[in-house]
């Protein structure tokens, strides 16, 4: 928490056992409840990934947008792994890991959504409002 959401996300990055690019954009920092959230999203998905995606890649992209529209912490997982994942999976993947990350987003109003076709690839992408 003393280095930000930058440093937390390049340190899990740098532990996981396959590469993983990560590209930070935050002019400002978040509030300390969506950089909790975000942290744990983004480590939770690569543990996922390094358990059951055999990817050989992955990246991972965190953004801030502030705008009339709305100020949001935007994060996208992006791995080249075989797909499939989904929030209630049939084929012996137990989804609730992804469910639980979809929960932690909502505790603060925020989204998660799954775009993972079989074969791949597969993007978690979560939106966190950061409304004061």
């Amino acid at each position: 928490t003393d280095r930000g959401l930058d440093a937390a996300i390049s340190a899990v990055a740098a532990r996981a056992p396959m590469p993983v690019e990560v590209e930070i954009d935050l002019p400002t920092r978040p509030p300390a409840a969506v950089e909790s959230i975000a942290y744990f999203i983004v480590s939770e998905a690569l543990t996922n990934v390094a358990k059951h995606a055999q990817a050989t890649q992955v990246g991972v992209a965190v953004t801030r947008t502030v705008s009339p529209a709305g100020d949001v912490l935007r994060l996208a997982i992006t791995d080249d792994g075989r797909g499939g994942a989904a929030f209630g999976a049939s084929d012996g993947v137990d989804g609730t890991g992804l469910r639980g990350l979809a929960q932690r987003a909502a505790a603060v109003d925020g989204t998660l959504k799954i775009d993972s076709p079989r074969g791949g690839p597969t993007v978690i992408t979560a939106e966190l409002p950061c409304e004061s």
